[in-house]
C-alpha cells in the first residue's frame, strides 16, 4: 500500500509578496540615509524598572507564552503611561522580569508574576520581527481557486 500523499491534496501555500530591496546608494553615503541604518544598539537588551502603586495597572499588554513556543512580547503598550514614559514600546520581547526567566514560559504565570510585583525590573530587547497579530489568510479569487486548480 502506497502512504504517499498525492501531489492535489497538498495544501496551497501563498508567500508573501517580492520587497525590492533598497535602492543602490554610494557607500559614502550610506551612513546618513535610512534604509542603510547600521545602527544597532536599538536591538541590544536593556532594563526597564516601573514601580506600580496598589491597584494601578501597568500600562502595556503581552502576548504570547511556551504554547506560542515565541517568548512573551510587549503587543500593546498605552499612550503617556509609565511603561510608555520608561521606554517599553510594542515588539519588545520579555527576556526576564525580577530574575524570573520570561523565555520559556506559561502565559498566565507571567500575567501572575507581572500583576502581583509592586517593583518590576524587566530585561527586554526590540525585535519587531515577531508575529505580534495574527496574519489573516484570504483566498486569493471568491471561489478560492489557486494557481489554476480548483479541487472537485
Amino acid at each position: 500500500m502506497d502512504s504517499r500523499i498525492p501531489y492535489d491534496d497538498y495544501p496551497v501555500v501563498f508567500l508573501p509578496a517580492y520587497e525590492n530591496p533598497p535602492a543602490w546608494i554610494p557607500p559614502h553615503e550610506r551612513v546618513y540615509h535610512p534604509d542603510y541604518n547600521n545602527e544597532l544598539t536599538q536591538f541590544l537588551p536593556r532594563i526597564v524598572t516601573l514601580k506600580k502603586p496598589p491597584g494601578a495597572q501597568l500600562g502595556f499588554n503581552i502576548r504570547g507564552g511556551k504554547a506560542s513556543q515565541l517568548g512573551i512580547f510587549i503587543s500593546k503598550v498605552i499612550p503617556d503611561s509609565d511603561a510608555h514614559r520608561a521606554g517599553l514600546q510594542e515588539g519588545d520581547q520579555v527576556l526576564a522580569v525580577n530574575d524570573v526567566d520570561f523565555q520559556d514560559i506559561e502565559h498566565s504565570k507571567a500575567v501572575e508574576i507581572l500583576k502581583t510585583a509592586r517593583e518590576i525590573s524587566m530585561r527586554v530587547r526590540f525585535f519587531p520581527y515577531t508575529p505580534i497579530r495574527p496574519l489573516a489568510w484570504e483566498p486569493p479569487c471568491a471561489s478560492g481557486a489557486a494557481l489554476g486548480k480548483t479541487k472537485t
